[in-house]
């Protein structure tokens, strides 16, 4: 029955005409199947040996994606699924979603807490951490297609995130693609690469420069006014003309050249006549920079992009000890060495195609993100299904130590963790049921010093440890709550309202 003085098919005459509503486990139901639709369809990339998908969608042509866009998406969308799919069977029997929410949650607190105590510390033996970094960083570039080469780039992101000196601010370091050679002749380079070439006769090389970065359009001695007439009745004023835009371009560049700055950066173009003006003043001039280079390069030699030169005191121009023309494989770049920010680096990634190189910079840029949030927070534990089965150990002692229904819903959460090492196992083709239960014996056995996790190298179960199979603690907590959260948001979910369709006019 309704609310007194409100009729039955009130939701129904407030919506238009068109629209439609689920309630109670219709609704529950319908979000379930969506929210474990897209679960089991990131599921088999999971892990060293999962696959990679294709989108193709009508207007745009097709796209290999690799499992992830940041470290440990992918896991939380599996054990979201896995949640929710133990969830759904809890509510077939007669269990309230309220009563497997607070199961979840204290489910999920006792995971976190035996997180942060298996996980271990290194931060204050940089040698030891080093080798913890490099361990995380072959880890998370295991399932992508720098696998064969992990151990090159590995290095080159533990030197990279190594040089930020505990800043999580990933746009100090620069990732420039360059087709030609081969994935191994990737490297890094101390410093700031630009992917331009001097103009001509420009100074080549200039010492204990002075950068002023700007975004100003270089062309005011052209007409821009489309469709302008100009009636002169004799070519001295053409001339005349001319000249005016000659004199209004002379001055905006004698206006830049007054800031004192030895180098120029343009993300416009800038045409010839402005080109001789800075070289006769001895700037090395640099037009149509990008803009991620611009902001970039502002922010590692400690400059700010401005478009206006009316004052240089208002001008705060960058510095760097050398500014100098190199080549990287076929082509001329500008290098920027001994920046005001002593952590930029640059790496260049080789390749035989842009695909690759695409598919490697995504794949690099992870392993940056994962190893940036490590120094930022040095614990460390094992990977492959390691931790999940130490939590799910202590969820399902939790469960048998709780009275009443939220047991089942413990007993449930720790199962979900379990299915992780399953899918590993599954996606590397190997006996998950066999595997999963030696695991589960070995850490029952030994529960503080096992190391026990899925080793897709050999097939069967092996040491993490001696295998070097790290992940960052950080990581694996925000995944482990990311999921609850998101399990928790779909549980409460009992009505469903969907728009009607917009009529066409």
């Amino acid at each position: 029955m309704g609310q007194p003085g409100v009729p039955s098919n009130f939701t129904q005459s407030v919506l238009h005409a068109g629209a439609t509503e689920e309630k109670g486990e219709n609704a529950r139901l319908s979000s379930f199947v969506g929210a474990m639709a897209i679960a089991d369809l990131v599921k088999t990339t999971l892990g060293p040996k999962g696959m990679d998908k294709i989108l193709q969608s009508v207007s745009r042509g097709r796209e290999v994606t690799d499992d992830e866009v940041g470290d440990g998406t992918t896991s939380v969308v599996v054990l979201s699924g896995e949640l929710l799919r133990e969830a759904e069977q809890l509510i077939n029997q007669k269990i309230h979603p309220m009563v497997i929410i607070a199961g979840y949650r204290e489910a999920a607190e006792a995971a976190r807490q035996r997180l942060e105590t298996i996980a271990a510390n290194n931060a204050a033996d940089p040698v030891a951490f080093r080798k913890d970094l490099i361990n995380i960083a072959k880890t998370t570039l295991s399932s992508k297609i720098l696998t064969s080469d992990k151990e090159h780039f590995a290095e080159l992101a533990v030197d990279a995130v190594l040089r930020l000196k505990g800043s999580t601010n990933l746009d100090a370091i620069q990732i420039i693609k360059k087709p030609g050679g081969t994935i191994r002749d990737s490297f890094l380079d101390e410093g700031f690469i630009l992917d331009k070439r001097i103009g001509v006769g420009q100074p080549r090389r200039v010492e204990n420069a002075k950068v002023l970065v700007s975004n100003t359009a270089m062309d005011t001695d052209k007409i821009k006014i489309y469709g302008a007439r100009v009636r002169v009745d004799s070519m001295a004023k053409v001339a005349d003309i001319e000249k005016a835009e000659r004199d209004k371009m002379r001055a905006k560049c004698d206006a830049i050249i007054a800031h004192g700055a030895t180098v120029f950066i343009n993300r416009q173009l800038i045409y010839n006549f402005a080109e001789e003006l800075f070289a006769d003043a001895g700037i090395m001039a640099i037009e149509h920079a990008d803009f991620d280079g611009v902001e970039r390069l502002a922010l590692v030699t400690g400059s700010e992009i401005t478009s206006t030169f009316d004052d240089p005191s208002n001008v705060k121009l960058g510095h760097c000890k050398l500014v100098e023309e190199i080549m990287v494989g076929e082509d001329r770049m500008i290098h920027f060495s001994g920046c005001e920010i002593g952590e930029a680096c640059s790496i260049v990634l080789r390749g035989a195609s842009q695909h690759v190189l695409d598919e490697a910079e995504r794949s690099l840029h992870d392993a940056l993100c994962v190893l940036s949030q490590t120094v930022a927070d040095s614990r460390v534990i094992f990977g492959g299904g390691w931790a999940e089965m130490q939590m799910a150990r202590v969820v399902e002692d939790l469960s048998a130590k709780t009275p009443g229904k939220r047991s089942l819903a413990m007993a449930a959460f720790a199962r979900a963790l379990r299915q992780i090492p399953t899918i590993i196992c599954d996606n590397a083709g190997l006996d998950s049921a066999e595997i999963v239960s030696q695991m589960r014996a070995a850490h029952a056995a030994d529960p503080d010093g096992a190391t026990a996790g899925v080793d897709v190298i050999t097939g069967g179960v092996g040491s993490m440890k001696e295998r070097g199979i790290y992940e960052a603690f950080k990581v694996k907590c925000a995944a482990l709550m990311s999921a609850t959260e998101a399990s928790e948001m779909i549980l409460r979910v009992d009505d469903i309202i969907k728009a009607a369709p917009r009529q066409r006019q």
